[in-house]
């Protein structure tokens, strides 16, 4: 079943002058198609000014089409009366976890949301408890968010999110603003709740290893959807990628490379792990071809 689909999506960004007279008109996102099955981890891929920050705006209808419909459950996002149940089935989380964490204690930051809706005080504290578990931060619930690090920040907004039971968690660039280990700590986090919690992922991203295990990935251009497959079909196309000014993961890259020189490596291969095993394997076949014990000058003689 399709958590969100959008059918000829369109989001136009309109510039007025001093005297509120039309001056420009700019597709942020241009006839978009998607689909999105229940329990997906959904990578969105572009440039900056690609369009996928406004098509993830659209998820939880924080933006409305100009055009076309967008559908989350079910429900269309242009109908107020559904506005806050679009909301809490899709959760968002953003750039930077300081612009959405409020609570001077992280169990009462992550207990905010659930408390807004109007959910009963001691399923409250089994949520808080539940979500800070679920993404490794419950043994901070009583710390200052103000003494955490980027990475475990951005986890408790994430934590924040989780609380409200949502279906859906859309991630904006969620990682931007952190270091590489904060960087890791986050997606661990999303895809050990995509698996776990059977919760359906939607990362907007420009990190190419942050991809890798997702079910699919959506790349985006000038407001539209240019390519779409699994992490592995994506990057197969690495003069494409470059194209859409896009790179690619480091043992895609290296493996491109080495293809380029004339080793026979596989396409798309995506972790240094892959890169090792195919070249070992090559290797392996290339010796297999040499007659056990035979000395070069054996071979020679022969």
């Amino acid at each position: 079943m399709n958590i969100v689909k959008a059918r000829k999506l369109v989001h136009e960004f309109v510039k007025l002058d001093e005297d509120g007279k039309v001056e420009s008109r700019m597709k942020a996102v241009d006839d978009v198609d998607l689909d999105v099955e229940a329990g997906d981890f959904i990578a969105i891929l572009g440039h900056n000014g690609s369009g996928k920050s406004t098509l993830a705006k659209h998820i939880n209808a924080i933006l409305l089409p100009t055009e076309g419909t967008l559908y989350v459950d079910g429900k269309d996002t242009q109908d107020e009366s559904k506005l806050w149940e679009i909301r809490q089935t899709a959760g968002m989380v953003f750039q930077n976890p300081d612009n959405q964490i409020i609570g001077t204690i992280v169990d009462e930051d992550v207990g905010f949301g659930p408390e807004n809706m109007g959910v009963p005080q001691q399923e409250i504290w089994q949520r808080v408890e539940e979500s800070l578990k679920a993404v490794g931060m419950w043994e901070y619930r009583s710390h200052s968010p103000n003494k955490l690090s980027g990475g475990q920040k951005q986890r408790v907004a994430i934590a924040g999110v989780v609380a409200m039971r949502p279906k859906c968690i859309v991630l904006d660039e969620p990682t931007a603003m952190l270091d590489p280990n904060g960087r890791k700590e986050v997606i661990r986090t999303v895809r050990e709740l995509n698996q776990k919690e059977h919760v359906t992922v939607i990362l907007i991203t420009h990190y190419m290893e942050e991809v890798i295990q997702a079910d699919k990935v959506i790349v985006m251009e000038q407001g539209k959807v240019v390519m779409q497959g699994t992490p592995r079909e994506i990057f197969s196309h690495v003069e494409q990628l470059k194209q859409y000014r896009l790179d690619v993961p480091q043992a895609t890259l290296t493996a491109y490379e080495l293809q380029k020189k004339g080793i026979p490596l596989p396409d798309g291969i995506l972790t240094i792990q892959e890169l090792v095993e195919a070249l070992e394997k090559i290797r392996h076949c290339g010796s297999a071809g040499s007659r056990p014990g035979m000395s070069d000058a054996g071979k020679r003689a022969q």
